[in-house]
Order: C-alpha cells, then structure tokens, then sequence
C-alpha cells in the first residue's frame, strides 16, 4: 500500500538526480554525499569550554496542511558551508499515521534523516519553506518518541544521536566571548541574546529529553552514545547566551544525572573543572547559574555522612565561587548550594563562615550586601558550638559593615538583629560579642548621615541594654574612655605638628635675613 502511495505522489519528470534518491530511499540515508556530510558530528564545538529540573520543554503541536506531503524525502543541497546547507529543495514525509505500523521505523529514520540537514538562520527569508517542513518533521519526531510506540533498535539509535549531534553541536556566536558580565553587561538590564535557529534547537532538545526519560528507554544501550564526549560538548553548549538553551541543558543534564548513575562521578567532576576555569582563569560562563541549580539538587541527595569528596568540593569550589566580580548573577542559586550542605552537615558552618570572610568584599558595596544576606541564612543553620569557633571575626566583620558609609550595607547590617537565631547566639555569646559592636553603634548613632541607619542603631542598641544593661554601661564606658584617648593622641599630634610648622617658620625668616645681610653687604 505505501509503494502504491509512492507511486501515485512521485509524478515528476524523472532525472539523473532521482536516480541517486531512489537508491538512497533504500539505505534510509540522505541522498548525496555533501548532505551526508551535514550530518556528521563537527571534530570541534569551539563553543567556549558549559537552568530547573523539574522544568518540561513547551512544543507547539502545529500541523501545516499546506504543506505537500511526500512519499520520499528529496533532497537537493548545495555544497554545505561549515555545516549548514547553503541552498536545499525538501519535500516532506508522510505523517506516521499514514502509514503501516511496520513501515514506521523506516519512516522514523527517514525523518531523522531529513532533520540532520541544518539551515542558515542569519536570514529570515532563506529556505523558508524547507524549514517549516524540517520544523513539522522535528515535532512528529518528538510525538513519535513521547507516545513509546516502539523500542529503537541500536541503528535507529545511531541515527537519533547523529541528528541531535549535528544540530545541536556548533560553534557559538563570536560576539558571546566579547559581551561578558564582566565587561559591564547587566544581565537583569540589557536584553538576551537570542538564538535565531531556536526553533529548531527547541525541538531537538526536546526530542533529546524525551528520549533520555521515556521509560522505553536502556541506560546500558543509551549510554554507548551519551558518553562523556556527548556529555562534555552539552557543558560546552550551556555557555550559551540563550536563556532558552541553558534551561533546557540543565534539565537534560540533570535528568542523565538521575538516570545514568555510571555517569554521575563524571558530571560532577566535568561541573567541578567549569567553576575551576571560571574562578581562577577566564571568570566568564554565562551558564553558572544553571550549573548551580543542578548542583543544589544533586546535593540535596547526598547521603550521610558527607563523602571527604563532597567536604573539598564546598571548599575548592563553591566557597571560592564568591570572589568573581559578577557573582550577584548567580549568588541566589549559590547561596542555596551553600545552605544545603549545611543541612546535611551542620559542622560545616564555621568552615563557611571563614570562607566568606576570606572574600569578604572591600570596595563594592552591592556585593557586600549579598553577603551580609547569605551570612544571615548560614547563621540560621549555625549551632553554638561552631559560632563560638568563629564568632569574634565574623562580629569584627560586622561591626565594620556597621559602621559603612553607605547606607544599604550599614542597613542590612542592623536588620541581622531581626532574626531571632542570631539574637539568641548573640545573648549566649554576648560578653564576647557586645565589646566587639558597641563602639561601632555609638559611632552610628552619635554622626552616622543616614536617618534610617540612625533610627536602626538606637533600636538594636536598646535590645542589647535589655539583653545585658550593666555589660553594655561597661562597653559603652570602655568605648568613651578609649575615645577620650584617641582624642589625646590627636590632639597632641596636632600640637606636634604646630610646633615643628612653627620651628620651620622661624628658621626660613632667620635664613631669610642672612641672605638678606649678604646682599646688602
């Protein structure tokens, strides 16, 4: 029935090319060699070296029936320039219901086939056609491996891997290693970068993620083509400037990682090795983000006892995640890593206490109240014991953050006393902790500019009286007497200096008037 269906639609002038299509019509593979060549997997991404797991991929279900459909796939390119098809002629194929059940694999490969064609989008108005019926095509496919109608043989699976290789493996833009966030890019300001192909690219990673959770799915046969280069180029790929791109990444990333356990020591380290690079080297990844995301769940299912492993991985790379310049873009989904470890382990706080302090920030204030922010959040999950083991410069921090000239570090210093955790450890703790704060807060409220901080200084300095009313007269007194001190200091160095300007001017007149006598003389 589908050769007498072929028969009937195939009623074009018959040529030298159709003989080169009917004998491919026979392998299921792509007509000529330079298409062929399309297909295949480029040695190199130069894709620059990698966002909710839970998150699904939105596809349209559209169905164009304006477009002609096929009995074969015709294709006719031009020599393909660096992998995309520069000019192409695709008709497209039968929908899967037309045809039978048994002729559906090859129709399947078929299709995979007609999808391993990539197309130039830098112009909107080129192949336009072609790419619609490659559009339908990627959505059938989609449908075809959601339904799990059939198992794929290892062939079938071959040409799966070979069409998402060559669409999604590629080169990205250059303009995505010059517009960094270090260079002054303000990713909540400025507008993404969008991909122009995404219409296709969307597709493909959802045919890759439907296929990885399909329960039809073996891990032992999958993972001879998820291996760790396919792995390796998917990081690379999470470097995209596209929003879009980088959540589907994560979502497939994070799905191989639940699935394909043999891998996960390997992700972790692939992970590991991208945040070494962007710490201490080039300090440009516009997938950190969605790499943290990942890792906030993976952590979520670490068993206990923490692994020595997991303990070097929040010291050599999470904690020193905090130095970069742009770590406002992904300290939200940092912080919740940093919190997660210390739920499974609560010792861990006076090692993270220390490694915030170590890059506690000097000259930029916005970055300073990002911490004072995640300090919060660690403190809530600190128990006394490793409080005490870091408590005096963890408060000389605070007490200089305190006493800030802008308004907005000062401010979220003093809102720390609104969370009653910290209270609490404070009040244990407090004859070590108010000789460390009192002075900076009588510094705040005696000259600070800001009314709001002034207004925050006089509460928190009212419940520390009611915490410990004599211990903070003492401090209180101790600060005025060292003050009354340093005045003196001051003081006698401004007389100091007076004196020797005074000795100074008396000598230039004496020298003065030697030269004077010697002129005249």
């Amino acid at each position: 029935m589908f050769n007498k269906f072929i028969g009937k639609r195939n009623i074009r002038k018959p040529s030298k090319g159709d003989d080169n299509d009917a004998a491919a019509s026979n392998t299921g593979n792509i007509t000529s060699g330079s298409a062929r060549n399309v297909g295949s997997i480029p040695g190199s991404t130069g894709a620059r070296g990698l966002a909710r797991s839970s998150i699904s991929l939105p596809v349209q279900q559209a169905h164009a029936s304006s477009i002609s459909r096929s009995a074969k796939d015709k294709l006719h390119p031009t020599l393909p320039v660096n992998g995309v098809a520069s000019s192409l002629f695709v008709e497209s194929l039968p929908h899967f219901k037309d045809v039978q059940v048994s002729d559906r694999q090859n129709l399947f490969i078929k299709k995979l086939n007609l999808c391993s064609v990539v197309f130039d989008f830098t112009n909107p108005t080129k192949n336009v056609r072609e790419k619609e019926i490659k559009r339908q095509t990627l959505l059938e496919l989609v449908d075809y491996v959601t339904s799990g109608t059939s198992k794929f043989t290892e062939s079938v699976l071959e040409d799966c891997f070979k069409m998402t290789s060559t669409n999604l493996f590629r080169s990205l833009p250059p303009f995505s290693h010059e517009n960094t966030m270090t260079d002054g890019l303000d990713p909540e300001e400025d507008e993404p970068v969008m991909d122009p192909a995404w219409p296709h690219l969307q597709l493909v990673y959802e045919f890759l993620l439907r296929y990885v959770v399909s329960p039809e799915t073996d891990a032992k046969i999958a993972k001879r083509y998820i291996d760790h280069s396919f792995l390796l180029q998917l990081f690379d790929l999470a470097d995209s400037e596209d929003p879009r791109e980088r959540e589907c990444i994560k979502t497939i990333l994070h799905r191989i990682y639940g699935k394909f356990m043999v891998y996960r020591p390997f992700i972790r380290k692939a992970i590991n090795n991208i945040f070494y690079r962007f710490i201490f080297e080039t300090e440009k990844f516009n997938g950190i983000g969605e790499l943290l995301e990942i890792l906030g769940s993976i952590i979520n299912g670490f068993a206990l006892p923490l692994k020595e492993e997991h303990k070097l991985f929040l010291v050599r790379a999470l904690i020193p995640l905090h130095k970069p310049k742009c770590v406002a873009v992904y300290h939200q989904q940092l912080s919740y890593c940093i919190t997660q470890f210390l739920e499974k382990d609560f010792k861990l706080a006076d090692t993270v206490i220390r490694g915030l302090l170590k890059y506690w920030p000097l000259t930029n204030s916005q970055k300073e109240v990002l911490f004072l922010g995640e300090l919060e959040e660690v403190l809530e999950a600190t128990q006394p014991a490793e409080f005490q083991r870091c408590m005096i410069p963890l408060f000389r921090q605070i007490a200089r953050c305190l006493n800030s000239p802008h308004f907005q570090v000062a401010e979220r210093a003093l809102f720390l006393w609104n969370n009653d955790s910290i209270v609490s450890l404070v009040a244990q703790n407090r004859h070590v902790i108010l000789p460390l704060i009192v002075s900076a807060l009588e510094k705040n409220a005696k000259s600070h500019w800001n009314q709001a901080v002034h207004g925050l200084t006089l509460n928190v300095r009212k419940m520390l009286l009611e915490m410990d009313q004599d211990l903070y007269h003492t401090c209180r007194q101790n600060f005025q007497e060292e003050e009354a001190k340093a005045k003196g200091i001051e003081d006698k160095r401004e007389l100091t200096w007076k004196r020797l300007e005074a000795i100074a001017s008396s000598k230039a007149l004496s020298t003065e008037d030697v030269w004077s006598y010697r002129l005249v003389n």
